[in-house]
Parts: C-alpha cells; sequence; structure tokens
C-alpha cells in the first residue's frame, strides 16, 4: 500500500496546552470521549498461533503506514508448526512502534499488550512496563486454560495486575455475537475474534478502515460469506470502542510528516524489499533472474515472492534439496543469467562445496543467507547474526568471498543491488547477509525512481582475447581484466568460445587444468587480490561532538545502536557510530577510523565474530557486547552498555 495523501490528523484542528484541555472537558461535558495525543505507540498483539496475530499486526500496521506514521514491526513465531494450543511455547506475538517523527526500532517495551488467553499474557508481561494497557480476552482465562501455563489462581482477581490499567473484553463471546447472524458454526465465528480485537485497536488508534475491509474482500473472493463475517467483526470491535465505558479514551498520533523525503512510500518487509532489489538489478543487468532454491525459514518467503513475478523474466526453481538449489543456480551463472540461490545458515553447510566451486569457476552468484539462531536447526524463527564467520571462511581451501549485509528491511533493497554489482563486475560469488529480524520486520520504503537505480549492464565476451606467438587470436576464459581481475564471461553456445569449466585448478589465462604448484599459488592470490580490490565506498563516521568512544556495527543492529546513540546524545554524552555495510573487503578507510578512537564497542547478535576480525586485522582492542537470544537488541541495553563502556 502507498501512501502521499494527507491524512485525517492532518486535516484535523490542531489544539495545545490549555486550549486542549479545554476541548477535552468540552467532550466530557457532552457525553463524547476524549482524545489524546501522543508522539508514539508501542503495541504488542499476542495469542495463540492459531489467532491470527501475524494478520491482525500486519493490518494494523498497513493502516498505521497509509495513515503517513513512521513504523517498526518485530513479528515473533513460534518454532514449532502448531504448538498445543494454549501453550507457552505456542505463543505468538506481533509488536509495532509508531510515531510522528523518525523512528528506528519496533521499541523496547509495549505501551499496548493484546493478550488473547492466559498464556499470552504469561508470555509477554515481563516485558510490560508498570501503567500500561493490558486488553484482555477474559473468555479464555477458564482454569484448565490457566492451570495449563501455571497460573493457580486467576492473574485478573488475584492482584497481581494492579499496577497495569487493564481492560478485560470477552473478545470470543462479543464476536460470536457479532455473528450470529452469518450462519457459522462457533468455533468458525470465533475465528474472527483477531479481527474484532483489531477494530477495537483501530478504534482506539483513529486508525483507517477501508484498507482492511478491502483486503479482506480481496483475502476472502472466494468465500464472501466469510469475508463479511470477518468484517462484520472488524466493525464491532470498533463499534465496541465508541460505546464501551471501559475506554475512556482514545489516542490520535499524527503522521511523521517531517521524517521522510518527499516521494511515494509503501510499507515493505526485509524479505520483500531483498526480493524487489532482485528483480531491480536483474532489470538494469539486464539479465535474466533465476533463483534455485530450498524452502528453508526464514528465507522461503523470497522464493514465494520472486515466484510470482515471471512478468519480469523470473525464473524460480525450487529444488529437492539444498545442494541441488546451488547446483541449478550456478549451471545458470554459467548460462547468462543473474543467479541467485537464498537459505539460511544450516543451508549455507549444505551449499559450501558449490560456492567454492563458483569461486574457483569465476561466476557471479548471490548466495543470500537469512541468518537465525544455530548451531545447527537451532532456533528457526529466531533472529542471530552468526553466520558472517561462516560466510567469510566457510570453504575448504582459499576461498574468499564478498560479504554485504543490510542494515535495515529497507536497505534490503540497496543492498541486494550492490551485492549484484560486485557479483557482476567481479565475477564472483557474494554473500548477502540477513537476518530473520530484518527479514520479517518492516518499516517505510520510498519507492525510488528507475533513473535512480545503478547500471549493471554486463559485456559477454563475443570473440577471440588473445593472440598467441605464432599470430593465432584465440579465446582464453582466464585472460583478467587488468582493473578489477574479472575474467570473461562466455555464454556457452558462442561459437569459438569453448572452455573447460570444473573444480580442479585452472591454469592462468588458457584455464586448462593445471597442478602445477607454481600455478596454483599464482591462481590462489590472485583470486584473493580481486576481492581485496573490490571498490567499496569509505566507511561514514557519525562524530557530530569529537567523541573518543566509537560504537560499529553490522547488519540489523543499525536501528537499536543509533537508537541507543541518540539516547546519549540527548543527555549530553558524545559517542561516535559507524555502521559496517561491506564485511568483506571491509572500507579501505576502517583501520584509520578505528584507530582514531581511545575505545571501540562493538554489538552483535552472536558471541563476536565482527570483533574478532577487527582485532585480527587491525590490531584494535576491540570490545563486544554480544546477545544469542533469539531478539534483537533494546535501545536503552545499549544506551547502558554504551555508557558504562565510556566511563571505564
Amino acid at each position: 500500500m502507498t501512501s502521499k495523501v494527507s491524512s485525517p490528523a492532518e486535516q484535523a484542528d490542531e489544539v495545545n496546552g490549555s486550549d486542549e484541555a479545554l476541548v477535552g472537558e468540552q467532550r466530557r461535558r457532552a457525553g463524547e470521549k476524549e482524545i489524546r495525543r501522543l508522539d508514539r505507540v508501542i503495541i504488542r498483539f499476542a495469542g495463540d498461533s492459531g489467532d491470527g496475530m501475524q494478520l491482525t499486526g500486519d493490518r494494523f500496521t498497513s493502516e498505521t503506514a497509509s495513515f503517513g506514521n513512521d513504523l517498526s514491526t518485530l513479528p515473533n513465531f513460534p518454532a514449532e508448526i502448531r504448538a498445543p494450543a494454549g501453550t507457552l511455547p505456542g505463543v505468538s506475538s506481533f509488536q509495532l512502534h509508531f510515531a510522528d517523527h523518525d523512528i528506528l526500532t519496533p521499541g523496547d517495551a509495549p505501551n499496548v499488550l493484546v493478550a488473547m488467553n492466559p498464556a499470552a499474557l504469561k508470555a509477554n508481561i515481563a516485558d510490560v512496563p508498570r501503567g500500561s494497557e493490558i486488553i484482555v480476552n477474559t473468555d479464555e482465562f477458564a482454569k484448565r486454560a490457566m492451570a495449563k501455563v501455571g497460573y493457580e489462581t486467576s492473574p485478573l482477581e488475584d492482584g497481581s495486575l494492579d499496577g497495569y490499567s487493564v481492560h478485560p473484553v470477552p473478545l470470543t463471546t462479543l464476536t460470536i455475537e457479532a455473528l450470529k447472524d452469518f450462519g457459522l458454526s462457533r468455533k468458525e465465528a470465533e475465528r474472527s475474534k483477531n479481527m474484532f480485537a483489531l477494530g477495537l485497536l483501530s478504534w482506539m488508534y483513529h486508525r483507517p478502515t477501508e484498507g482492511t475491509e478491502s483486503f479482506l474482500r480481496q483475502k476472502f473472493a472466494k468465500k464472501p460469506n466469510i469475508a463479511e463475517a470477518n468484517i462484520a467483526a472488524f466493525r464491532a470491535g470498533w463499534n465496541f470502542g465508541e460505546t464501551t465505558e471501559d475506554f475512556a479514551v482514545s489516542y490520535e498520533v499524527a503522521p511523521a510528516s517531517t521524517a521522510f523525503p518527499t516521494g511515494t512510500y509503501r510499507n515493505i518487509s526485509g524479505n520483500l524489499a531483498l526480493s524487489y532489489g532482485l528483480i531491480a538489478a536483474s532489470k538494469q543487468a539486464d539479465l535474466p533472474l533465476y533463483l534455485g532454491s530450498y524452502p528453508i525459514t526464514p528465507a522461503s518467503d523470497i522464493l514465494h515472492e520472486l515466484s510470482k513475478h515471471k512478468n519480469f523474466g523470473v525464473r524460480t526453481f525450487q529444488a529437492e534439496d539444498e545442494i541441488a538449489g546451488i547446483g541449478a543456480a550456478l549451471g545458470a551463472a554459467f548460462g547468462g543469467s543473474l543467479a541467485v540461490t537464498t537459505t539460511s545458515g544450516p543451508g549455507v553447510a549444505l551449499k559450501s562445496e558449490t560456492i567454492g566451486l563458483a569461486v574457483s569457476l569465476e561466476l557471479p552468484l548471490l548466495v543470500v543467507d537469512i541468518q537465525r539462531g544455530g548451531p545447527s536447526t537451532g532456533l528457526p524463527t529466531k533472529t542471530e547474526q552468526a553466520d558472517l564467520l561462516q560466510a567469510m571462511y566457510g570453504r575448504n581451501g582459499e576461498a574468499p568471498v564478498p560479504v554485504v549485509a543490510p542494515r535495515t528491511p529497507a536497505d534490503c533493497f540497496d543492498a541486494a543491488l550492490d551485492a549484484a554489482r560486485i557479483a557482476l563486475t567481479y565475477r564472483t560469488p557474494v554473500f548477502l547477509l540477513s537476518d530473520g529480524y530484518l527479514a520479517n520486520g518492516s518499516e517505510p520504503w520510498r519507492i525510488p525512481d528507475v533513473d535512480e537505480l545503478p547500471d549493471l549492464r554486463v559485456q559477454f565476451a563475443t570473440g577471440p582475447n588473445h593472440e598467441l606467438a605464432d599470430g593465432t587470436e584465440v579465446f582464453w576464459p582466464y585472460k583478467r581484466d587488468p582493473h578489477t581481475l574479472a575474467r570473461p564471461w562466455a555464454v556457452p553456445g558462442t561459437p569459438g568460445l569453448e572452455h573447460r569449466i570444473g573444480g580442479i585448478e585452472k591454469q592462468d589465462g588458457t584455464g586448462n587444468i593445471s597442478y602445477d604448484p607454481a600455478n596454483h599459488d599464482f591462481m590462489v592470490r590472485t583470486r584473493q587480490a580481486k576481492i581485496d580490490g573490490i571498490e567499496v565506498p569509505d566507511l561514514d563516521v557519525d562524530d557530530p561532538d569529537g567523541a573518543r568512544t566509537l560504537v560499529l556495527g553490522w547488519g540489523s543492529t543499525y536501528g537499536p545502536i543509533t537508537a541507543a546513540v541518540r539516547r546519549l546524545r540527548t543527555t549530553g554524552t558524545p559517542i561516535a557510530q559507524a555502521h559496517l555495510r561491506h564485511l568483506n573487503p571491509f572500507p579501505k578507510n576502517l583501520g584509520t577510523v578505528l584507530k582514531q578512537y581511545d575505545k571501540v564497542v562493538v554489538p552483535e547478535m552472536n558471541l563476536g565474530q565482527l570483533a574478532g576480525l577487527v582485532r585480527a586485522k587491525y590490531l584494535v582492542d576491540a570490545r563486544s557486547f554480544n546477545q544469542v537470544n533469539g531478539m534483537p537488541f533494546k535501545a536503552q541495553q545499549l544506551a547502558h552498555v554504551l555508557q558504562e563502556a565510556i566511563n571505564d
């Protein structure tokens, strides 16, 4: 959904200070409900994985994006496909942070928790600050359901929630009552309780409704009765908020009119932005896009999305396993396509031999790793950035590969273009390291104009490129560009350009099989020099106050780090920040930057992988701050750690 129109909040009367208080008092006397204006809100929807919390959050997010707020989301899925109903492992949640100004994270803690059952309440209450609002579906708080998660007494009655503003709402009963004329079974009607909750929250925060109603009619186009039932439940939730005395206040969060440059925006997740970036790269390169992939969480959405775009010349192949997926992709690269394979950490392990083959063949190939918690199967639905060393070194022999990492969901689009640029220019496989937090999270994205995109067109080899001593003109598949050290890209079937491929070492120039020690040494060093010589931008440093401490990050830690840095600067604490997109090769000025600071702190969602690389290469005492609990950093947590580092 795109948005560049004025919102209802922008057209509303502006009041402030005593005028706002006067308007509130007039509304109370007239029996109208009070409307309070906020600069930001953090809402978390939580329930069973079958309660539709992700859909509810997605819809609230879409309407918030169309309204013009800045936003950031954090979906949190259970690892089990369908955990037992009402249990703690089966809780699914969706957190949304939206504001009238620029924000960077989904928020440290929710201001509002919507708990659909006892398990959702128990799993999330520790994150909810005292004084926050909790909307509870009281219909689910039966003795058996509470006992299943360890509640000996009802938390709604034992005083344990006295520090919160609790709104007990019989969501299930109200939904069934609202749908009694639709001829649905009780079980079918209960499924719409998430739409009742969405309607109530939409009323509380003055969200638009037309988009959700249109979405429901489209989603259930083949079942119009179900569509209208969900719409009825949604409207009933809105009307309940309007009429009940329990909700005396609703809230407005104005659009973030100054947070965005002029343009057309849409809400976008990291995986969707990455998919669009790959399509854009193929069009800018004038090459067909080929995806060879095997489904794996959290990368599967890229396969799903690209399969919809055959009209852009995209071909998707769902292989029988990870090895077949990358093998097909490498074959497509040999055939002249922009080739991609997508996976997560366990799949990278299986693909490693073929990545090494791509290094040897020197063909462009994008290896997209949407990182998740490990090792082995690990935490499939949780986030981590612990595949950095695997991407750097997880192959036999000396097999260097460039590594690129996006920093936000929207940045996945640009990172995909950048990775494609490197792969095509230098004829090499490239790792693109996203993670589950970026993949599933979302934020506003300005849709770029086509003329803003880079020109990625390449020239295939068309004829002989080398003259022998006797004057014969021949084609040498490993004769290199003197600037990039890239070899020619010869599409099979081009007359006169026949050449060998395979995993055995190549002779310099001719590409013939070679076991010569000196040749092997030369080829290994040449491949490394090619990667070392890749042109990447210098590292930008944000240091307005001449700080002595630098916080260095990479990937999805950008949002929490930047939010933490902002908090420290508002207290007058000077701190510098730099964030890496290119992890191999590093920016050429990185060593100089690091040595300008007395202290360097590196927060990572691993046990210190970037910090180790920085220490080894630049002999800098980089301090690690690490977290591997499957969740992103919190801004306040990082602010505290950075303050301690400064004071130390």
